[in-house]
């Protein structure tokens, strides 16, 4: 059975790729998805954690990747963003007109799937969640209708694709407010000393710092030029002036083997770039994360063991907070906008590397990382280790989106996703 205009692509892994290069394309291979009971699986243009199935069909967006900047208006300029974008692409081509979009940290994340996630990024406290510049979207149904959706034209849909995931279609194009940003000064604090100190002396610099300022804390053992071994703070301040970086930041570089300074770079400079291929699907991995009200002793000293008992163990943390904050809670299917930390640790478990008993081991302290948490954060959440998307929701939206979900997709077609089951 062929679908026109859409033509198989090869692959490794032996399942299926189509790369539509417009929303009827895409229309057409959910059609043929659903005709032909394929488990169906969808990606955006970037890296993630997804995983082609056997016998599957897979939709990768990356031809999907038009960027149109509209004239300025009130609420911003209009940014028209397809799906299989990079946000690095998207920086990049906003920079002349002296706007941007606060998206994720990455250069070759995918817009369309950091969208449908939230999008915690390098601007969140200043601009809060991808999702919160959002204003419209072109959604694929599973019954391969088109539909645009917005506040005013099917607002349940844009309410549940602003934090659902790819649950209840695949979005095509992202309609996104881009504000001005002059420049922002980022740049990246080496960590020698005690870990601990340094990050209660971050929390307590984030509960009074103006909003300009997003830090974010990474402490990784050795794996590519783009992430070098060992802790260290990276600083994004949505401005121009180091002098008042530099008073905000005093307590944190008093704190002993704290050195480094952040310097004026186009916002786009200081997204990441990841040297891996995006095609390669993600190590096997033991992982949890969590939005979490405060960052209190206790966590932050599981947080510092769990780093300090694991070779190949990552710590991540992102300061929330500010605009994050100000959406309701209600406004958007995104969880925890109470929450004033993201936190993130990871075991690799690349076959060799753990034993049965070091493997346990590392569950246990992941599940006591977890405690306390309000709410996990579907973008970084390994599949594997997050089976239940309940955790993705506060408890009122998680029966609204199963509602949804049965009246939009009853057959569960959009299930390579964390999965929000229909209601019934």
């Amino acid at each position: 059975m062929s679908t026109p205009g859409v033509s198989p692509v090869p692959s490794d892994f032996g399942p299926e790729i189509l790369r539509p290069r417009d929303s009827g394309e895409v229309a057409a291979a959910v059609r043929r998805a659903a005709a032909e009971r394929r488990v169906l699986t969808v990606r955006s243009g970037g890296h993630g954690f997804w995983k082609p199935e056997a016998g599957g069909l897979t939709i990768d967006l990356r031809n999907l990747a038009s960027i149109e900047v509209g004239e300025p208006s009130g609420d911003g300029r209009i940014v028209r963003i397809g799906a299989g974008a990079q946000w690095g692409e998207v920086a990049a081509a906003l920079a002349p007109h002296g706007i941007a979009i606060s998206a994720g940290d990455t250069a070759s994340v995918g817009v369309g799937g950091l969208t449908v996630g939230g999008g915690i990024g390098l601007l969140v406290r200043d601009r809060g969640l991808a999702i919160d510049q959002l204003r419209g979207a072109q959604l694929v149904t599973a019954d391969g209708g088109v539909l645009e959706v917005s506040d005013t034209e099917n607002a349940e849909l844009f309410w549940a694709v602003r934090g659902g995931g790819g649950n209840f279609g695949i979005v095509t194009r992202l309609d996104f407010a881009a504000a001005p940003l002059e420049g922002v000064l980022a740049g990246e604090l080496s960590v020698d000393g005690d870990q601990a100190e340094l990050l209660r002396a971050v929390r307590d610099t984030l509960e009074t710092a103006p909003r300009a300022l997003t830090v974010t804390y990474m402490d990784v053992p050795p794996m590519d030029p783009s992430a070098p071994a060992g802790a260290r703070l990276a600083v994004t301040w949505a401005g121009t002036d180091p002098a008042a970086l530099a008073a905000v930041l005093q307590p944190i570089m008093s704190v002993d083997g704290v050195q480094g300074e952040a310097v004026r770079i186009a916002y786009g400079d200081a997204l990441i770039t990841m040297p891996h291929d995006v095609d390669e699907p993600n190590p096997p991995m033991l992982s949890v994360n969590g939005l979490f009200a405060e960052l209190d002793d206790a966590l932050i000293d599981r947080l510092v063991a769990f780093r300090r008992a694991h070779a190949a163990a990552v710590v991540f943390l992102r300061s929330l907070g500010g605009a994050h904050g100000d959406v309701a809670q209600d406004a958007s299917a995104f969880p925890a906008r109470s929450a004033s930390w993201f936190v993130m640790a990871v075991a690799f478990d690349i076959p060799g590397l753990l034993d049965d008993a070091e493997r346990e081991k590392a569950r246990s302290e992941l599940a006591a990382i977890a405690q306390g948490r309000l709410a996990a954060y579907a973008n970084f959440a390994d599949p594997s280790s997050n089976p239940d998307a309940a955790v993705f929701s506060e408890p009122e939206a998680w029966a609204r989106l199963r509602a949804l979900k049965a009246k939009w997709d009853p057959q569960n077609l959009f299930a390579g996703n964390h999965n929000i089951p229909p209601a019934g």
